[in-house]
């Protein structure tokens, strides 16, 4: 019987974007598990906790039978890759400089261990602009609702309704960080 084939796909997810979605579905298609791990950085603020990130992703991928959602956090990816039995790290190449980026990632991810190798795929043109930090910065200008639902799934379009409403009522700021 041949070994199972676990790929692990990490980010912020804050929020997930189609561009999430569409990596996830794509990487479904290529591994026998795949494990959406979201990156906890403690010097980084989040405009979701981490138990909304993990129900954005378990909701948008409900149904999808070869996914698990989990996080991670005090690790090097490659060694959470590896601790959790997976052979393959998938990340997403928008352009040249991700790819450049994720290429020296990539190189630093083998000298630890050079059992977890890196995947990389390239996402439809229609995607490749789409980020967390760009949906973010929609929200709360004029007719964004209508901009951003090209950007997210539905489900997570409601979530960053929901927060633009309290921030506006004055609840805690949303925070604006990078992907």
């Amino acid at each position: 019987m041949a070994t199972e084939k676990i790929g692990v796909y990490a980010g912020s997810f804050d929020p997930p974007t189609n561009g999430h979605l569409w990596m996830i579905k794509q990487s479904a298609k290529i591994f026998d598990k795949l494990i959406v791990a979201i990156g906890v950085n403690s010097e980084k603020s989040y405009t979701f906790t981490l138990d909304q990130r993990k129900a954005m992703i378990k909701e948008i991928t409900k149904g999808m039978s070869n996914i698990s959602v989990t996080s991670f956090k005090d690790t090097f990816l490659v060694d959470f890759a590896k601790g959790v039995r997976a052979g393959f790290i998938v990340r997403g190449i928008r352009d040249s400089k991700d790819f450049e980026y994720e290429k020296n990632i990539r190189s630093v991810n083998e000298d630890i261990n050079r059992d977890v190798l890196t995947v990389f795929l390239m996402p439809p043109a229609k995607l490749s602009a789409v980020s967390s930090s760009l949906v973010k910065g929609l929200v709360g200008n004029s007719g964004w609702e209508k901009i951003v639902s090209g950007y997210v799934p539905g489900y997570v379009l409601g979530y960053l309704k929901k927060e633009f409403a309290f921030s506006k009522r004055g609840g805690y700021p949303t925070g604006i960080d990078n992907d």
